[in-house]
């Protein structure tokens, strides 16, 4: 016999149990719901015209005061059209008498209703509204209440009916679901019994295939299980049988292939001089190489809480921003320059490291994790402060020497030191204009080694937008005559203000002014806006030039960075000091451009605030 005809037939008495007991139970709480909805349909009539008749009479008794009020077609409009939905509701209440006292007091709402219904007549007939009054009073409105009363005794009856064959349903819908539980009790173990037996001799063999499949979990696959018979779990068996001598050849042969490849791999981790963690797709740190174990005090065997607590709280927070980042499918992270370093502050002093992260996938595609490097960037850092002190220093002894050459050659082109031929004279312009480009570069170069070293204090204040794209535009207002380009700004709120160092920020957009001009052909245009929000006040300086190549674009606020084939002009230094000093303000500064339709240069600086004013 086969093993899914044995289990089919050890289920079958089972079924049948079932299959009785729930048409027996079907059947019971059909019948008993059916008669408890029939029963209270007849009351739920009399309930819903009893109401609808105390809404009407209520409504008819509105109307007259209405009239006594003054607005008479209303209130006699009103009354008309609620006394014959009161005849209405009245006809279904007296064709639906069910409860003992409804018809006595039915008859008593008739009554009243024919006496309300004459004092209604009575009231009406009245000649003046004196009269009228009084009549409502002493008539009408007793009359009313009577109607009221004997409408309120129906619904009561009916309600106080509805609870109580609710509850006589509910005590013989317990009743019935005891009945039917003690037989599907006693049905089930009856049923179950025998199923039982038929099932644990069908699937004796199974449990067998357990043992022996636990086994060799554990590691025995020296392990075999015997079946007799020819069902399905005997060839099951022989599949297992199968299967656990194949993967005993396996692990002879390719188990010590697979740690050596393990040990090499976790080596060539541990190499890396640079702290590695690779993070979960739930946050956690699940594992790290020597490194970071040296250097950030991580130990990979402890467990994934501990070694999380242990990161210091920077390098927590960029492995958090990262691993977001990476398991939101955004791809690897790479650091687009040095300023991107991360300092942490660890047993043997302050780091700084350059973090990158890459995805691990699985073998459908998904990301299963990150691998997050810290690139230990603190020997270069201390190289760049370094060099900024070398190349202030130089700066600063250029300064002296410049401004006595720029001062010979401008007493000697002045002839205050005897006169030139024009030659001569032509020469020394030349050497005087590059005195003022050499004397520009050292200037910017002081600036960004200050800015670099935290030594310019920024002087905020509320000031005007306004005043500060005004301020601008009149410095360029005649180099862009003479280039024969339209400078605009968009209109700016007067009272528009932002928190920001004047001095710096008029530098900023100054340079992006003058970027513009210079790289905006005859005839082009430069346009100044301003886009404020809540969270920042955005500055945009839009040109119509030749526009920024896409490969150039992220470099473009590097250090005497130069488009090539671009015009020559500046010291290059000039994009790298505003990006400096939007920085200091807690900013951010890009440019978006497309080759032969112009560029927009924008610095964005933190909305004051709300509530803030300069004044």
């Amino acid at each position: 016999m086969k093993f899914r005809t044995k289990l089919i037939l050890a289920q079958v008495p089972l079924a049948l149990a079932m299959t009785a007991t729930g048409l027996f139970s079907l059947d019971t709480f059909s019948t008993l719901g059916r008669r408890s909805q029939e029963i209270l349909t007849e009351n739920y009539k009399s309930v819903v015209a009893a109401q609808g008749m105390k809404e009407s009479v209520e409504r008819m008794d509105r109307g007259a005061l209405m009239r006594l009020g003054g607005n008479a077609d209303a209130g006699k409009r009103q009354a008309g059209e609620h006394r014959l939905r009161f005849e209405k509701h009245l006809a279904v209440q007296e064709a639906n008498i069910t409860e003992p006292g409804e018809r006595e007091a039915t008859a008593t709402l008739r009554a009243r209703w024919e006496g309300y219904k004459a004092a209604c007549d009575r009231w009406e007939a009245a000649s003046n509204s004196g009269s009228q009054q009084a009549s409502y009073e002493t008539g009408l409105a007793p009359a009313f209440l009577a109607v009221k009363d004997a409408a309120d005794t129906i619904l009561a009856i009916n309600q106080d009916a509805m609870v109580l064959k609710s509850d006589r349903a509910q005590e013989v819908g317990r009743r019935l679901s005891r009945i039917a539980l003690f037989i599907f009790a006693g049905t089930l173990l009856l049923a179950g019994t025998l199923s039982f037996y038929l099932t644990h001799r069908a699937l004796g063999p199974l449990s067998r295939l357990t043992q022996a499949a636990r086994r060799i979990a554990d590691g025995d696959l020296e392990m075999r299980v015997k079946v007799d018979g020819r069902d399905e779990i005997s060839q099951l068996a022989g599949e297992f049988n199968a299967m656990a001598e194949r993967l005993n050849e396996y692990r002879k042969t390719s188990l010590g292939e697979l740690l050596k490849a393990q040990l090499e791999m976790q080596a060539s981790i541990d190499s890396i001089p640079d702290p590695i963690l690779f993070v979960s797709p739930d946050g956690e740190v699940s594992n790290a190489n020597r490194a970071a174990s040296r250097i950030l005090g991580l130990d990979p065997a402890l467990p994934a809480e501990q070694m999380w607590s242990r990161i210091p709280a920077s390098i927590k927070e960029v492995v958090e921003r990262l691993s977001r980042q990476v398991h939101g499918g955004k791809g690897a992270q790479v650091p687009k320059g040095f300023d991107e370093a991360v300092r942490a502050s660890l047993a043997d002093g302050d780091r700084y490291f350059l973090p990158r992260a890459t995805p691990l996938y699985g073998e459908r595609g998904e990301v299963t994790g990150a691998t997050i490097m810290l690139q230990d960037v603190t020997r270069l850092r201390r190289f760049d402060e370094l060099r900024n002190d070398i190349v202030a220093t130089v700066a600063h002894e250029f300064r002296t020497p410049l401004t006595s050459l720029q001062m010979a050659i401008h007493l000697c082109l002045d002839q205050k030191v005897g006169s030139l031929t024009e030659k001569q004279a032509d020469l020394l312009s030349a050497a005087r204009e590059d005195c003022g480009r050499l004397r520009g570069l050292v200037d910017d170069l002081l600036d960004l080694s200050r800015l670099h070293t935290g030594k310019v204090e920024m002087q905020k204040r509320f000031i005007p937008v306004k005043d500060v794209i005004e301020g601008v535009l009149n410095q360029h207002k005649v180099a862009a005559e003479e280039r024969s380009v339209k400078l605009t700004a968009e209109p700016v709120p007067p009272d528009l203000e932002a928190l920001l160092d004047p001095t710096r920020i008029s530098l900023v957009l100054s340079n992006l002014v003058g970027n513009a001009l210079r790289h905006t052909a005859e005839g082009g245009q430069v346009m100044v806006r301003i886009r404020p929000s809540e969270k920042a006040v955005r500055f945009e300086v839009v040109d119509t030039g030749e526009g920024i190549p896409p490969e150039y674009q992220d470099r473009i606020f590097d250090k005497f960075f130069q488009v090539p084939g671009a015009k020559v002009g500046g010291s290059g230094l000039g994009l790298t000091i505003a990006k400096e000093i939007v920085k200091a303000h807690e900013g951010q500064i890009g440019v978006q451009s497309e080759v032969g339709k112009g560029s927009t240069f924008w610095f964005a600086l933190p909305a004051p605030p709300a509530g803030a004013t300069g004044t």
